[in-house]
């Protein structure tokens, strides 16, 4: 199974995206804010470094249940995804919701549920689940003059 995140939206509080499973829509995403692409992971203030990282289930001590957890992200351990809608539920984990707003995902719960269960399906059958963190492609418009060369 696939998961890509494609970080959308950039702020000083928090950053958004969309999550696919297998290149299908999932749900939206919320994270802390984005460093650039060299730079590295400070726990609880920045987002996940761009890359793929494999994804198995553990117990959570801290969340008191089971949860995604990501392999081998540099210099950090313990990132997550889990439910939360702020920027304050998260302190670098991938938060999930059904809708987006203005630094916020919302009904996380349902959406962390539909994407657990496809998550530990996956597991379940043998397969090798990923995550890829990657930025939207900004689509370079061509603008076009109506005015002919020289003025003719």
């Amino acid at each position: 199974m696939k998961l890509v995140t494609t970080r959308t939206t950039f702020d000083d509080q928090c950053t958004l995206g969309e999550l696919t499973v297998d290149g299908v829509f999932e749900c939206f995403t919320l994270e802390p804010m984005t460093r650039a692409p060299d730079a590295d992971k400070v726990f609880g203030k920045t987002a996940i470094p761009y890359g793929t990282y494999a994804v198995s289930v553990t117990y959570s001590n801290r969340m008191g249940k089971n949860l995604p957890l990501l392999a081998d992200v540099p210099n950090f351990e313990g990132v997550r995804i889990h439910p939360g809608n702020f920027p304050a539920d998260t302190e670098g984990c991938l938060l999930v919701g059904e809708t987006e707003g203005h630094d916020e995902v919302l009904s996380s719960r349902t959406a962390f549920d539909h994407l657990f269960t496809q998550i530990q399906a996956a597991l379940d059958r043998g397969e090798e689940v990923t995550i890829t963190y990657q930025q939207a492609m900004q689509q370079v418009e061509t603008v076009t003059s109506d005015i002919a060369p020289n003025g003719a």
